[in-house]
């Protein structure tokens, strides 16, 4: 199969019952996705259809399973395997074999491995809910909740982005 439009994305998501917050959401993170893709010189169109899709799997759970059952959904939907991978490896900023274990996911390695991957799992970082955050807000926000090492592998995912692109990715601007 190849790449879904945008349009292909939306449906997918109503057709298995994303709500419209969810919609939204990766929407906004589909925005942010894009101006990254645009400046890193990414695959733009599969970061724009990773990211409307990454959530897929909220339409079964929003616990750390999402990422697992979402890449299910896809792969019975027969989406291309870049974007299965996309949904697989979005939460956070990676889940190593060893947290995987931690927090009950099938043991495996959940980092984002290839660009088109990190930009993806990166815009949802800087998305809180309906709204673009600051890189010093989400780690902040992750330190809060005693979170140091998922903090830490933000910065170091948001330095890594920043630099392929040549600036800070707090000042790319969305319309």
């Amino acid at each position: 199969m190849d790449i879904p439009s945008p349009k292909d994305c939306i449906n997918l998501l109503k057709k298995v019952g994303c709500s419209e917050d969810v919609i939204k959401h990766s929407m906004l993170v589909r925005d942010i996705a894009v101006e990254i893709a645009r400046c890193a010189k990414a695959n733009a169109k599969l970061v724009e259809a990773g990211a409307l899709l990454h959530d897929i799997g909220r339409s079964k759970t929003h616990g750390i399973m999402h990422g697992v059952e979402g890449a299910k959904i896809a792969k019975k939907l027969g989406l291309p395997q870049e974007i299965v991978n996309i949904i697989e490896h979005h939460l956070g900023a990676g889940i190593s074999f060893e947290e995987a274990e931690k927090l009950g996911l099938p043991p495996k390695d959940y980092t984002p491995k290839t660009l088109e991957e990190k930009i993806v799992a990166h815009a949802d970082n800087l998305t809180e809910g309906n709204r673009k955050q600051t890189i010093k807000e989400a780690v902040e926000k992750e330190i809060k909740r005693g979170k140091m090492d998922l903090a830490e592998k933000m910065l170091k995912l948001h330095k890594e982005l920043s630099d392929k692109c040549g600036t800070d990715l707090d000042k790319i601007r969305i319309d």
